[in-house]
């Protein structure tokens, strides 16, 4: 401790301070001028392989393949679109935004979580996601009844134009792909 320093009584922390700092010398500039940080990037080649692929998949023709490939697996498709935006759908092409996992909730809640999920869904702008409704494995005859409410209800909501059963890496038939319309 410098010698100024002894002098000061302890409980004046100020004081103490100012006299070992008294033969400082002070830097030139006392300001720092910081960059403001820069703006986040546009996604704007995702956009545009979005914007690509719906218009592809709405307006493309109807290919041989599309004809043959069908399955048992649950599917909706919007009065009026391509199969085309379906198959998309099934294959993974659209690249999977958001998820909810509703299994182990009761009818009243997994709808109002769904309802909710979705709202905060078009807000973001966000237009896949996957939907886990469970196998229904634990239900009695192992019948899945929320796979079931789950399925109606997307089909009832304006804003989905389509859903299909997930790919099996990404629950297989106890989760769906839902495509919903873009921001307007």
């Amino acid at each position: 401790m410098k010698d100024g320093a002894s002098a000061v009584p302890a409980n004046d922390e100020s004081a103490l301070f100012r006299a070992v700092v008294a033969d400082a010398t002070p830097l030139a500039s006392d300001r720092i001028h910081h960059e403001p940080p820069p703006p986040l990037p546009i996604p704007r080649q995702s956009q545009a392989d979005d914007r690509a692929a719906l218009d592809e998949t709405l307006h493309g023709p109807i290919q041989l393949e599309d004809r043959l490939e069908g399955g048992d697996e649950p599917a909706f498709l919007r009065p009026g679109l391509s199969r085309q935006l379906l198959k998309d759908l099934r294959r993974g092409r659209w690249v999977v935004q958001a998820q909810i996992d509703l299994h182990g909730l009761g009818r009243d809640a997994a709808r109002t979580a769904l309802g909710e999920f979705l709202g905060e869904r078009l807000r973001k702008g966000q237009r896949c996601i996957r939907v886990i409704h469970g196998k229904g494995l634990g239900s009695p005859n192992r019948m899945g009844i929320l796979r079931q409410l789950v399925r109606g209800w997307l089909m009832r909501r304006t804003e989905v134009l389509a859903f299909c059963q997930a790919q099996p890496h990404d629950g297989g038939d106890g989760a769906l792909y839902v495509l919903l319309q873009a921001p307007r």
